[in-house]
This record gives C-alpha cells, sequence and structure tokens, in this order.
C-alpha cells in the first residue's frame, strides 16, 4: 500500500524520472543486459565534500566511458529500510581525478612484472583484477522532492546526512536524468535554449554509444537588473553568447517590451551585417526593435548620427582631442601643452563662488570655445551664451570682462565693446595676444598686470600660434561633433523605455570618444532610472547595458571618478532596474567592486592560472573546474553559472543564427 501511494504521489512529479531510470536499471540488472545498464560501480570512500567511487572497464565502456568534469548519480541501495519508504532522492556528483585504491602499489606491481617479462597475453583472473579503478568526485548537492511545494524539486549544495559506504550505488544518469540536473531549477518563465549540454571538450564516442543530447536552457529573467561576466580568450564565442542574450530578451519580452538594451558596440558586430553571423547582425535580424547610432555611418546600415557637442562638456572635449591628435602624432610642442590643459565643466564654472577663480574658469571655458569656432566647430551661439554666469548672476555671454585698463593698453585707449559673439571673442583675444607678444615690456600687461595664468595662455597660443597651425589642426575632427548633440541623449532614453534595443555603433571610433559615449549614456540611465525608482514609476521594466573589452571601461581597482558610474552599477544597479553584461579576455582586468557583484557567468578558455584562481576566489563553484577551463580551447564550449545553477553547467553554446519572420 504504502508502494502504491508513493507512486500516486509521485504521478507527476520531476522525480518520477529518477524512479523510471532505476526501474530501468533493475529490468536491465535480472535481465542480464549489461550492455544497456547505466550502472558505474560503489563508494568506497564517502564525506560531506568528497566522495571515492570504485569502477571497472565494462561499467564505463557500457556507459560511454566517465571523463573528468562528467556528471554522476549517487544514490542509496535501496529506498526501504526498517519497514518504511524514504523519499525519492540523488546526490550528483562531478568527476575530479583517479583515485588511489587500497590495492593500488600490488597493481603497479604487477604491470611491472607482466611488462618485464613480456607476457603475451594475460590470463582471465589477472584480468578481473586489473580492470578496477577509482575515481576521485565532488560533492555538488542533492535533488530530493521540496518539503512544501506540490510537483517540484529542491536542490541543496550539502548532504543531509549519509550512511556506510556499502549502501549506495553510482550510476552514469541517461540524458533525461541530465535534462532533469541541468535544466529543473531554471524558471519555466522567459525560457531560451542557448546550446548543448557538452560535458569534455573531447567528443569521440566509444563503438556504439551515443554522446548525451541534452538542450540547455537559461531564463531571461536571471539577467534581469543583475550582473553577467563573460570572460575568456579572444575568437572563443562570448560575443557569440552577447548575441544569444540579446536575442532572448528580445524574443522573451516581444509581448510586454518591457526590457530596453544599450549595447556599446565598439567593433559594429552588433549594428552591421558580417559574415561571421550568417551575414546578419542582431540589428538586421530584429529591425522593428533596434535603433543604431553610428559615429562613423556604414553603407549600407541605417543610423542615426552619433555625435557629441564638443562646446557643453569642455572638460571632456579638451581631453577627447588630445586623443585624437595622439593618434594623429600631432600633440608635440605648444599642441601639447595646449591638449594638457584641464578644463573645467559649466556646471562647476557656474557653482563656484564669485570672484577670481570663478571668472579664471569662465575665461578658459571662453577661450575654449574660441579656438573650437576658428576651427569651423558650428554651435547655437544665442542659446551657448546663456551657459555661463557671471558675478551678478547674469550670462556671461563671450566677454571675458578683462579689466578696462588693460583693454586701453591693448586698444590704445580707444577699445571697442565687450566681445557679444565668438567671432568678436576671437578677435579680441587675437588682439591682445598679439600686442602682448609685440610689447614685452609694457607695464599694464606685462608682470603683475598680466591677466592670463599657464593654462590660459597654452589656449591662447594654439589660439594665435607663433609657428605651426593652431586650431585648424583640429578640424577633421569636426566628423565628431554636432551642435544639437545633447538631443540623442534624451531619444536613446526615450526608445529604452519603450523595450527598443539601442545599437550604438563605435567601430573606428578614436578610444576617448568611445570611453566619452560609454560614460556620458550610462550616467544618464543610472540619473534616469533613478528618477524612475524615486518617483516609483519602474514597475517592471529594466535596463540592459552591454559593454565589450570591458577592461577599457571599468579596469582592475581602478577607483578614479572616470569609473564611479560603473561601480555604481555594480552596488546599486539592481535596485534600479538596471542589468549589465560585460566581456573582457581575463577576470584579474576587472574592476574587483564588480566582479565582487556579478551574479552570472559565462567562461570560455582562460590561459593563465591567476586568471582560473581569481575566479574560483570570486565564485567558488568553478574551484573544481579550473584545469578543464585551462586546457579546453574550442570556441563556444562554455562553463555557465546564473542565479538559477547551483553548480557550473559545461555547455556548447549554439551559433547565432537570425530568426525567420515566423518565429521572431
Amino acid at each position: 500500500m504504502n508502494q502504491f501511494l508513493d507512486t500516486a504521489a509521485n504521478q507527476n512529479h520531476p522525480i518520477r524520472i529518477l524512479s523510471d531510470f532505476l526501474k530501468t536499471e533493475e529490468s536491465a540488472d535480472t535481465a542480464k543486459r549489461y550492455s544497456e545498464s547505466r550502472f558505474v560501480g560503489y563508494v568506497l570512500e564517502i564525506g560531506y565534500d568528497k566522495i571515492t567511487i570504485i569502477t571497472c572497464d565494462p561499467f564505463k565502456v557500457n556507459v560511454g566511458g566517465i571523463p573528468r568534469n562528467s556528471l554522476l548519480i549517487m544514490v542509496p541501495d535501496s529506498f526501504e529500510q526498517t519497514g518504511t519508504s524514504i523519499p525519492l532522492h540523488f546526490t550528483l556528483l562531478r568527476v575530479l581525478d583517479s583515485a588511489p585504491t587500497p590495492l593500488t602499489k600490488e597493481v603497479q606491481q604487477t604491470y611491472f612484472e607482466l611488462q618485464k617479462k613480456s607476457m603475451p597475453e594475460l590470463d582471465i583472473f589477472t584480468q578481473s583484477e586489473l580492470q578496477w579503478g577509482a575515481l576521485k568526485t565532488k560533492v555538488l548537492g542533492m535533488f530530493y522532492p521540496h518539503p512544501t511545494q506540490m510537483d517540484t524539486i529542491e536542490f541543496s549544495g550539502d548532504l543531509n546526512n549519509y550512511v556506510s559506504a556499502h549502501k549506495y550505488k553510482i550510476f552514469s544518469p541517461d540524458d533525461k536524468l541530465l535534462d532533469l540536473v541541468n535544466n529543473e531549477l531554471v524558471p519555466k518563465e522567459n525560457r531560451f535554449a542557448i546550446g548543448k549540454l557538452r560535458l569534455t571538450e573531447n567528443r569521440l564516442p566509444l563503438p556504439s554509444k551515443k554522446l548525451p543530447d541534452v538542450d540547455i536552457f537559461l531564463s531571461t529573467n536571471d539577467f534581469k537588473g543583475c550582473r553577467t561576466a563573460m570572460f575568456g580568450k579572444t575568437r572563443l564565442g562570448k560575443s557569440n553568447v552577447v548575441k544569444l542574450i540579446v536575442q532572448s530578451l528580445l524574443e522573451t519580452t516581444t509581448d510586454t517590451k518591457n526590457v530596453g538594451q544599450l549595447i556599446f558596440d565598439i567593433n559594429g558586430e552588433y549594428a552591421n551585417d558580417n559574415p561571421q553571423d550568417d551575414n546578419a547582425s542582431i540589428a538586421s535580424a530584429f529591425p522593428d526593435r533596434c535603433e543604431i547610432y553610428a559615429v562613423t555611418k556604414k553603407k549600407n546600415t541605417n543610423s542615426k548620427p552619433l555625435k557629441l557637442n564638443f562646446y557643453i562638456t569642455p572638460e571632456s572635449s579638451i581631453s577627447i582631442l588630445r586623443g585624437l591628435l595622439i593618434d594623429a602624432g600631432r600633440n608635440i610642442g605648444y599642441v601639447d601643452t595646449f591638449s594638457s590643459v584641464e578644463l573645467p565643466s559649466i556646471e562647476s564654472a557656474n557653482a563656484q563662488a564669485f570672484g577670481s577663480e570663478r571668472n579664471r574658469a569662465i575665461r578658459r571655458i571662453q577661450f575654449f570655445w574660441a579656438v573650437l569656432s576658428k576651427a569651423g566647430y558650428a554651435t547655437n551661439e544665442p542659446e551657448l551664451s546663456k551657459l555661463l554666469r557671471n558675478s551678478a548672476n547674469a550670462p556671461s555671454g563671450f566677454s571675458p570682462h578683462f579689466n578696462q585698463a588693460f583693454r586701453n593698453a591693448v586698444y590704445n585707449n580707444a577699445p571697442p565693446p565687450h566681445p557679444l559673439s565668438l567671432r568678436e571673442l576671437i578677435t579680441e583675444l587675437e588682439t591682445i595676444i598679439n600686442f602682448q607678444r609685440s610689447n614685452v615690456n609694457n607695464p599694464a600687461t606685462s608682470g603683475n598686470n598680466n591677466p592670463f595664468d599657464a593654462d590660459e595662455l597654452a589656449i591662447l597660443n594654439f589660439l594665435v600660434p607663433k609657428t605651426g597651425t593652431g586650431a585648424p589642426l583640429i578640424q577633421p575632427y569636426r566628423i565628431y561633433h554636432d551642435a544639437n548633440a545633447g538631443n540623442f541623449v534624451t531619444e536613446i532614453l526615450g526608445l529604452l523605455d519603450d523595450g527598443r534595443t539601442v545599437i550604438l555603433d563605435l567601430g573606428n571610433a578614436n578610444e576617448e570618444v568611445m570611453l566619452y559615449f560609454s560614460r556620458q549614456l550610462s550616467i544618464a540611465v543610472f540619473r534616469h532610472q533613478t528618477t524612475k525608482f524615486t518617483e516609483d514609476s519602474l514597475g517592471n521594466h529594466f535596463v540592459q547595458l552591454y559593454f565589450e573589452e570591458a577592461h577599457n571601461l571599468f579596469g582592475y581597482n581602478d577607483n578614479s571618478d572616470d569609473t564611479r558610474i560603473y561601480r555604481r552599477f555594480a552596488k546599486e544597479g539592481a535596485k534600479y532596474h538596471i542589468g549589465m553584461v560585460y566581456s573582457t579576455q581575463s577576470p584579474s582586468t576587472v574592476n574587483s567592486d564588480l566582479l565582487a557583484q556579478t551574479e552570472n557567468f559565462f567562461v570560455a578558455h582562460l590561459a593563465s592560472q591567476d586568471d582560473t584562481n581569481k575566479l574560483a576566489k570570486v565564485n567558488v563553484a568553478y574551484d573544481s573546474i579550473k584545469n578543464d577551463i585551462l586546457q579546453a580551447k574550442t570556441p563556444g564550449y562554455m562553463r555557465m553559472l546564473t542565479r538559477s545553477h547551483r553548480f557550473v553547467v559545461s555547455m556548447q553554446a549554439k551559433r547565432f543564427t537570425p530568426p525567420t519572420n515566423n518565429n521572431r
């Protein structure tokens, strides 16, 4: 009766797969169909963390081999104990390495004697003795019926108890059990098949034995508001997995459109078709859900311009120009002095206390504006003139407000009105610098009466160089400038709110330009989500950010102000519904704050023990497979760990293939 009730209770329970598996094993054993058996061996030594099993050659051949890192299950010899039945359950083991047996030395001695005597063949008794061996395994945890939820499996990362070693059997799970082990804990909601189970890099099957054929699923719920890392050497499939995650979020939010995605595409592979993706990109695969902004427009890609307004961000613009000049090999002499100036932001200049320091901050920005204008950088002058505020807290316009005595000396006591336009500002500055160079000893403009400090002179010497070109040197970089560039930030935030995927095509962009857009848009997204949080309007909407070559943005122990926004993503992103996916070749190059907060991992081949040790230190689940990560170099072979997975899943990621119109 107890058996009948247990069977009825487990009729729809996932654990029934174990019951059916054990019945099949019992049937094969009774009928002596040993080649069909999944039995592997017995327990030699048992503990809470490690279990040593004994097995033999025929058992290993029957199950198609037992490679390192493969999965085994341990079950009680009987679920009937002292007249009562215990719930169906099993312990999951990962094979680590071979282990010595009590007869290891004797076996080695036998081999030595055989080889020394060159015996042509072994007798049947010796063969039987030599085929036995032991394997060391790690306990990953237990699967058992959930104590309170019907038809649900629970997993624990530890053992509740163990008894004598001889009371257990070890099996190699079939495909149904492997599917349960790897996928049962993944939420059914928003599931996406990301690849196939691949327990080992070697795919050579034993004769007449099939390799496992099990789909590996993830739930896109595990990525919303979470941090996801892609680690591995170049050309091993990190970007392919990123595209699969982007695709999964697009496909699982077709109806809700509650996830906006922002991709910083530094290589142009998500925005533009290329042969690596069956000649289709994310953008062309989902044209109705994607929007592209490009620094440099590509011939066959429909995109909007991604520009910056050099006038309104002087503190960033000077750094970008410096990087561009360095790349062009022109950052020498007076050019280097100019591009090394640290300019204040418009906000910080206006925030300073009224006085000489505030006036100097405003002048540096005005002088920089004059350089930009002389180089042909267009702007909306009426709007620009209102940005800086003078000591009366009124618009400072374009006048540096030099004192009257100084202007009298420069203009021979007949000064014109203060500049009202950029053109007039350029004329005044050119007049002043030329006068000073021609009248070095004039007491009205030299010594203590000289109104310029070193930074201001550096800008003026670039505006009016003694020798050389000056402002025309930066004319080629006008391709990055747009007087109305501030509008694209508002557009992108609106698209993200609508559940669109925005791809920033930064291919061929200078590194400083790339860093600028990454930082500014990250700050804008963070502020936008923070505002929605304080207004209680986040709802079920999320924003997902994607960063390639993440070490360039938030390097190891980089705690500068420039990377502060990324550290805030790590620590506060979940609260504001901001998730991020970042890719890099090495865990040891990523900011430690971000690494410590990362929930999801996809790891391909790593070439350094320092990297695998760092990974294992961040997440202990990777400790037992460090050697596998160091040795396996197959593209797409990933060791995945998400919020739903309690142990690392080895899988071969499927190749990103654009969906057809029917399954889009």
